[in-house]
């Protein structure tokens, strides 16, 4: 949910703001492969070939989805992906699986606590092993993450940019956190061509 909603004729002076407070070299590249997708949510068939090609990225990444009609009580649950949902949560639990070590990818919810759709919120939160600010860390990346495998997909990623609130604070620390992230995925070795799905078009770390 966007914190401070931007109207939309607002918008385009609020992005070109957080441009100009980024760095040349990555982050400001990253930031423009995002911008050219849409600010809107997909909807109907569009929304259903979007979720299927980010079931086809899970898989190819190694990610396990429960078979369709599963009743899920978690978007991750330890062993298998809830596949009946939005492409860019698909995406996002993606992003959380290639961030966790092994052992935090046999835990509920990646031992990272409940999300906004988890079922069984208790047992998310008894399987938790993060702390807050480590957990907060985490969901920073993996929500940059997923947003940078949607650009290079061709779905709305500036649509999971503005929902995921990373204009918050723009005229503070907005373009700093933003940066730090990315830095934080190139040091992880997240952002190479060959980690992304359609290569041609993702950023790379070079």
């Amino acid at each position: 949910m966007i914190l401070t909603p931007i109207p939309n004729g607002q918008l385009a002076g609020s992005l070109d703001q957080f441009a100009a407070g980024l760095s040349d070299g990555l982050p400001r590249a990253v930031f423009a492969r995002i911008r050219t997708t849409s600010p809107d949510r997909a909807t109907g068939a569009e929304a259903e070939r979007h979720r299927l090609a980010a079931l086809s990225f899970a898989r190819s990444s190694g990610v396990a989805v429960h078979p369709a009609g599963t009743r899920c009580r978690f978007n991750w649950d330890g062993t298998a992906l809830n596949g009946a949902t939005d492409a860019y949560v698909i995406l996002h639990e993606v992003a959380h699986f290639a961030l966790a070590p092994p052992e935090r990818r046999g835990l509920v919810e990646f031992g990272l606590g409940p999300g906004p759709d988890t079922l069984d919120r208790e047992a998310a939160e008894r399987a938790a092993v993060l702390p807050p600010l480590a957990r907060e860390a985490d969901e920073a990346a993996a929500s940059l993450l997923g947003i940078i495998w949607e650009a290079a997909l061709g779905q709305p990623a500036l649509a999971s940019f503005l929902d995921q609130n990373w204009l918050e604070g723009l005229d503070r620390s907005a373009a700093g956190h933003f940066t730090v992230v990315v830095e934080t995925l190139r040091q992880r070795e997240l952002l190479k061509v060959e980690q992304a799905p359609a290569a041609s078009t993702a950023p790379t770390a070079g």
